[in-house]
């Protein structure tokens, strides 16, 4: 007999803490990548010790993929122990993780240091990203779609600003004033999460085999929404890269190029909560939903793609027009996708799934930019943003039909 999730609707004092560990993962991992991009080029030449670190840049590029590496390797294992011990100390321990790596950061005066730091951030944040999704689908009864709308929205908002408040933290105190912040916040979190967040019990789970670890992580209703996942982070990791470099060969100044990923997240972040309420409401199917959501990411890329052909003035229009789109896309399709893999998993076993579910989104994360710019050593940006667009397109065709509880 399966064990159903809570079917009555949260209290917002119960899943906004859970929103808030979704902001904390987005916003570490975006402010330190703006932070570490500036300081090695010696942008900010912020009050604190760091300076111009001076980093090559496939030294840049190794600080940068640390954090994405660690989570790639852990979510699948610490969503696992989120269903064995249940996911409210998981939560706990990852946030209070997280503050001890950025706590390593406040002697950040060497590559190695921010190494060390970054990846401690992404090894805890593999711990408590996963347990909140699980925990976020448990506590959201019938209402998956409302309430991981607006997790989704949190996390974007922690996309969008996260490059503003770290530039600021870099402004007033350089890297150890960056750290200290995100120090602070996780251990803030932390304490939110175990005085608010009800404490979910592990639930019995039946033996599963290899063959049935492989059904499940091969079913369509597993592997559909994963793939729609993949494809829509990895959208999002190419245009954080591309787009303000074609904004910036537009002719547009370092700000307006900066905020051209702010337009995209916002616009994430204000769609997804809408898309959640009328999913749950029955006015957006599953299928068409995610796979339009991820159509409307391909028209933005094949918008930002012939960019290096137009003027300096509709460049300029067409990039915001190109982050509109992929935003607005990301918000539509990654709601659906959460709140289908919600409904078509067991509660006893949300958290495996939900850390494979992340796996594979930190896999397109990664493959996304490098797709991108593969294409572009050769042929130009603008190839690889077409490139970009035919791949996301063709990932529609694996979304699933109606979610349902795989049978014992």
């Amino acid at each position: 007999m399966r064990l159903p999730r809570t079917d009555s609707a949260p209290a917002s004092s119960a899943v906004v803490p859970l929103y808030a560990a979704g902001f904390t993962t987005a916003f570490g991992a975006h402010s330190i990548a703006t932070a570490l991009g500036a300081e090695s080029l010696g942008g900010y030449g912020g009050g604190g010790a760091s300076g111009d670190l001076g980093l090559n840049l496939l030294v840049l590029g190794v600080l940068l993929a640390l954090y994405d590496v660690a989570e790639v390797f852990l979510k699948p294992v610490f969503g696992s122990l989120s269903d064995r011990i249940g996911p409210k100390p998981v939560i706990v321990g990852g946030l209070l993780g997280f503050a001890v790596a950025s706590l390593v950061g406040l002697w950040s005066g060497q590559p190695l240091v921010l190494a060390l730091a970054r990846l401690g951030q992404g090894a805890a944040a593999s711990a408590f990203s996963p347990a909140s999704s699980a925990s976020v689908a448990r506590l959201a009864g019938k209402d998956t779609g409302r309430y991981f709308g607006r997790y989704g929205s949190w996390k974007g908002l922690g996309y969008a600003f996260g490059p503003l408040l770290g530039a600021g933290a870099l402004l007033v105190g350089g890297f150890p004033a960056l750290f200290g912040v995100l120090a602070a916040l996780a251990v803030v979190v932390a304490v939110w999460v175990a005085v608010a967040v009800p404490r979910l019990e592990p639930l019995p789970r039946p033996r599963y085999t290899s063959a049935d670890l492989a059904r499940q992580l091969t079913d369509r209703s597993f592997l559909g929404p994963t793939l729609v996942l993949a494809g829509a982070t990895g959208s999002l990791g190419a245009a954080v890269g591309f787009l303000p470099a074609l904004a910036a060969r537009a002719g547009l100044g370092t700000f307006a190029s900066v905020a051209v990923v702010t337009v995209l997240a916002v616009a994430s972040s204000l769609v997804q909560p809408r898309i959640g309420r009328l999913r749950d409401a029955g006015r957006i199917r599953d299928r068409p939903g995610m796979a339009g959501g991820l159509l409307v990411i391909a028209l933005g890329a094949a918008v930002a793609s012939v960019l290096p052909l137009a003027g300096e003035l509709a460049a300029a229009v067409a990039v915001y027009l190109a982050a509109l789109l992929i935003g607005g896309g990301i918000g539509f399709a990654t709601p659906l996708a959460f709140a289908h893999l919600a409904d078509a998993t067991p509660a006893e076993r949300m958290g495996r799934t939900m850390g494979s579910a992340e796996l594979g989104r930190e896999l397109g994360d990664a493959g996304g930019p490098l797709l991108v710019g593969a294409v572009a050593a050769g042929t130009g940006i603008g190839w690889g943003l077409g490139a970009l667009a035919v791949v996301v397109a063709a990932l529609a065709a694996a979304a699933p039909k109606k979610a349902s509880l795989p049978s014992s």
